[in-house]
C-alpha cells in the first residue's frame, strides 16, 4: 500500500533478461533499511526488492507487468518515481494507492499556466467511468487531483495541474506530448462504480 507521494527519483542503471527482466535502480534511499522482499512503487508499479547494494536496489519485472505498463519504462537510463510502502502510523499525504496499474494513458498536451503546467491525458473507455473532476488519480505513481474531465469518442481526456514543487520532486519535469504514463484509478471510485453496477442490475 502506498500514498502516491514520491520520496525519491531513481534511474535504471541496468536492465537485462534473467528469466524475467532484472532491473537495477540507483536510489538515494538508505538501502541498509530496505529488506529483501520489501515493496517499492516504481512509477506506479508495485515491485519486490530482490537484491540491493549501497545506493542501488533491484527488481524482477515479469512479462505480464511489462505488457501492462508504459512503453519503454523498463529501459536503461529511464527515471522512475519511487515510493516505499506505507507503514502503520505514516501520514497519508496523498490517497490510498495499491501500485497496480489499471491502464495506460497518453499525454496529449502540456502547457504553462501561471507558474505551473497544465497537463491533459487521454485514457480509454474502460477507465472513463472512474475519472471525475476533483477526484484522485495516480499518474506514474504520483497522487494527483483531476481538475477537469472531457468525454471523447474513444474514452476521456482529463486535466491536471502540476505545480513547480511536484515537477521538481518527480519525473514530471520530463513529461512530453505523446508520452505513455501508468494510471491507477482511485480505489474508492472502483468500489462505488461496482456498487452502482450492482444496483442497476437489481
Amino acid at each position: 500500500m502506498f500514498t502516491g507521494i514520491v520520496t525519491d527519483i531513481g534511474t535504471i542503471t541496468q536492465a537485462h533478461q534473467q528469466g524475467d527482466l532484472r532491473v537495477r535502480v540507483s536510489t538515494a534511499y538508505d538501502t541498509d533499511g530496505i529488506d529483501l522482499g520489501a515493496s517499492v512503487s516504481c512509477s506506479g508499479v508495485c515491485l519486490t526488492v530482490v537484491d540491493k547494494a549501497p545506493g542501488e536496489i533491484a527488481f524482477d519485472v515479469s512479462n505480464e507487468t511489462i505488457s501492462r505498463t508504459a512503453t519503454d519504462q523498463w529501459t536503461e537510463g529511464r527515471r522512475l518515481n519511487l515510493e516505499r510502502a506505507l507503514k502503520l502510523g505514516d501520514e497519508l499525504g496523498g490517497h490510498i494507492v495499491t501500485g497496480h496499474v489499471d491502464g495506460i494513458g497518453t499525454v496529449v498536451d502540456v502547457r504553462e499556466e501561471g507558474g505551473s503546467h497544465r497537463v491533459t491525458i487521454a485514457a480509454d473507455k474502460d477507465l472513463a467511468p472512474y475519472v471525475a473532476a476533483k477526484g484522485s488519480i495516480t499518474v506514474d505513481g504520483v497522487s494527483l487531483t483531476v481538475n477537469d474531465v472531457a468525454d471523447t469518442p474513444d474514452g476521456v481526456h482529463f486535466m491536471l495541474n502540476i505545480i513547480p514543487h511536484t515537477a521538481e520532486v518527480t519525473t514530471f519535469a520530463d513529461l512530453k506530448t505523446g508520452q505513455a504514463v501508468n494510471l491507477e484509478i482511485d480505489v474508492l471510485a472502483r468500489y462505488l462504480q461496482r456498487m452502482e453496477a450492482l444496483r442497476a442490475k437489481a
